[in-house]
């Protein structure tokens, strides 16, 4: 008599290295439950990072089909989220070897900040968009603007600015994934949120001037 194979418990699918043991130890299927869970968030990630639909699906399927390779050498030294993200960057990476941003981008963002640390040197000379939290930069009401600013930011700011603020890692977390310093992190962050809050200033004023 044939026996089906019991479906795995809730709590057996929901911790990530958990799961991750179980496909280790044989239960290749469940694989696909990594899937379902990081599929949305990388393509997500792809598309603010290679800014187009169909590269973000291909990072997609070079995500998860790394992944998938190398599962026996995640070494469960930590989350299995970064190891993946880790890999997501890495694939990035190497598709910006082969379209790299203009040198005039990446000097833009060198004269805007000096600028702006120019004009917040001088008391009162802070605008009131530039002290407006992220959390407003990222408003819905906001979203496509804000995509297209990201959008434009240089990758080694653009990538810093999503894994901290859109994925919600740590500065130390940031740090490892990248292979940076958390001081390098953080100085990098700084200069994306500027820039960013540069790239909405017109919006940013006027909303608030419609409030």
């Amino acid at each position: 008599m044939k026996t089906e194979r019991t479906p795995p418990a809730p709590a057996a699918v929901d911790d990530d290295d958990a799961l991750v043991r179980r496909i280790l130890a044989g239960e290749r299927e469940l694989f696909r439950v990594l899937v379902e869970r990081y599929a949305p968030r990388l393509y997500t990630f792809g598309r603010r990072m290679c800014r187009n639909e169909p590269d973000a699906e291909d990072l997609v399927q070079e995500t998860l089909l790394s992944a998938f390779r190398h599962l026996p050498e995640f070494r469960f030294e930590s989350k299995f989220k970064n190891w993946l993200f880790r890999i997501a960057v890495n694939a990035c990476r190497k598709k910006h070897r082969r379209a790299r941003l203009a040198a005039e981008e990446e000097l833009a963002l060198e004269d805007l900040d000096r600028r702006l640390a120019d004009e917040a040197a001088r008391p009162g000379a802070v605008p009131l968009w530039a002290r407006l939290p992220l959390e407003r930069l990222l408003s819905e009401e906001l979203s496509a603007q804000v995509r297209e600013a990201i959008g434009s930011l240089p990758e080694k700011y653009r990538v810093v600015l999503l894994l901290r603020d859109i994925e919600g890692f740590s500065t130390e977390e940031t740090a490892r994934l990248l292979r940076l310093t958390p001081v390098n992190v953080k100085v990098r962050l700084h200069r994306a949120r500027l820039f960013l809050r540069e790239r909405l200033k017109g919006v940013l004023e006027h909303g608030l001037q419609g409030a």
